[in-house]
């Protein structure tokens, strides 16, 4: 899961009233100071489940400071008590273990300076699978591409709240990719022996052309989803979901060959509904520059100790469902021109920068391969080379050229 992707500076008074299907979280005034950020979802698959914990970083921060040499453990209702390690930038859970439904989780963590913190009980919330997803051509806000829908439907009418993540996969295919590569080979001085009137040559550096032996010419991307995507049903007579998860435009490179997305639907109670609703309407509000910058919002942590401490997060147990699709782009737009390439411009460019015949002595073109900012894209076997930008011919130089496990074509 990733870490709350706001920046807060100064946080400020302000009383938000979250109206209709939300409930409303309370708004404090201060000038800025640390707080903890919890961030946890345990889910209804049997795995290690994880729990991120870090402290609020200012706008002129990078990044989130992660709390180290915490004690973290959740508990239920039925005696069971699941101990986390810390790993790196998470605590992981020491065993696989899964929500039960009907069962009450409560989340505990004592910091290395011995502060406690604890949630509110959570329990597992409705088990709905997503039916399908589907792919189609359409256009939306005057833009022409491919929307990927989410389909699920609860007949007992109680998930109401969603919130999905999404990883996607694109196969990349270098445009300008040539079997053969271009290298400096660096030749150490020869000093030379009188004797065998043999003549001293100095050091030089030789163009040398060879048979690629590396995968350069397909590759494979993947990105998780940056955005908190939500979708609640209250204003439905049903409990149906055809949830607009991704849109991606007919010019992006990503989709130009074959494409696939990876959906993972949670059912959220209200509470967790409306935290995430305020998280992305403050991070999406566009004004945490100006004058009335977003205040400090809730969750269901709180110190033990001291009731009156910020802490900022939300542990929640959510069902979980997923689903993949994959499409190809020649099957959505028949015969239409790809879209354009991760590099738009990728005509050839002429080398003829040697000095006289082979081996190449030409310092431009040597310079060029010598740092890959061009890549061969063919030559005449004599003293002219025709030279792409490297992404042009080499996708690995900005992709990986490894076929992911679950890839099918």
């Amino acid at each position: 899961m990733k870490y709350f992707k706001l920046k807060i500076s100064v946080f400020l008074l302000l009383s938000l009233a979250i109206t209709s299907c939300t409930e409303q979280y309370a708004f404090k005034n201060t000038d800025f100071e640390s707080a903890m950020v919890v961030e946890g979802t345990i889910t209804n698959e049997l795995k290690n489940q994880t729990i991120r914990i870090s402290q609020v970083y200012q706008l002129e921060e990078t990044g989130p400071r992660f709390e180290k040499g915490a004690n973290v453990f959740i508990t239920d209702d039925k005696g069971n008590e699941y101990q986390f390690k810390e790993n790196d930038s998470l605590y992981v859970s020491l065993t696989q273990f899964k929500a039960e439904p009907g069962t009450k989780y409560k989340l505990n963590i004592k910091t290395r300076e011995g502060k406690n913190y604890t949630s509110d009980e959570q329990v597992l919330t409705t088990e709905t699978k997503i039916d399908n997803m589907t792919a189609t051509v359409e256009n939306v806000n005057g833009q022409r591409g491919v929307q990927i829908n989410v389909n699920s439907y609860d007949p007992t009418n109680t998930s109401k709240y969603y919130r999905y993540e999404y990883y996607e996969t694109y196969k990349i295919i270098a445009p300008m990719w040539y079997y053969e590569e271009a290298r400096v080979d660096v030749i150490p001085p020869n000093p030379g022996n009188p004797v065998q009137d043999i003549p001293a040559t100095p050091g030089r550096e030789e163009i040398v052309v060879t048979r690629r032996i590396k995968e350069v010419k397909t590759c494979y991307s993947s990105k998780a989803s940056e955005a908190i995507l939500l979708n609640n049903t209250n204003s439905s007579s049903e409990d149906r979901v055809h949830y607009p998860v991704r849109f991606i435009s007919d010019q992006n490179y990503i989709i130009s060959h074959r494409y696939s997305i990876f959906v993972k639907q949670y059912v959220q109670n209200l509470a967790s509904y409306t935290f995430y609703k305020t998280l992305r309407d403050l991070s999406t509000s566009g004004n945490i520059l100006s004058p009335k910058q977003p205040g400090f919002f809730y969750g269901n942590m709180k110190s033990v100790e001291n009731p009156d401490e910020k802490v900022l997060g939300f542990f929640e147990v959510s069902a979980v469902s997923s689903d993949r699709i994959y499409f190809n782009y020649r099957d959505l737009f028949p015969g239409e021109r790809l879209p354009p390439y991760y590099v738009t411009d990728c005509e050839p460019e002429e080398y003829k920068s040697c000095d006289g015949n082979l081996p190449c002595r030409g310092s431009a073109l040597r310079s060029l391969i010598r740092t890959r900012a061009r890549v061969m894209f063919s030559w005449n076997h004599d003293d002219l080379f025709y030279m792409v930008k490297a992404p042009c011919g080499d996708c690995t130089t900005f992709s990986s050229n490894i076929v992911p496990p679950f890839w099918v074509e």
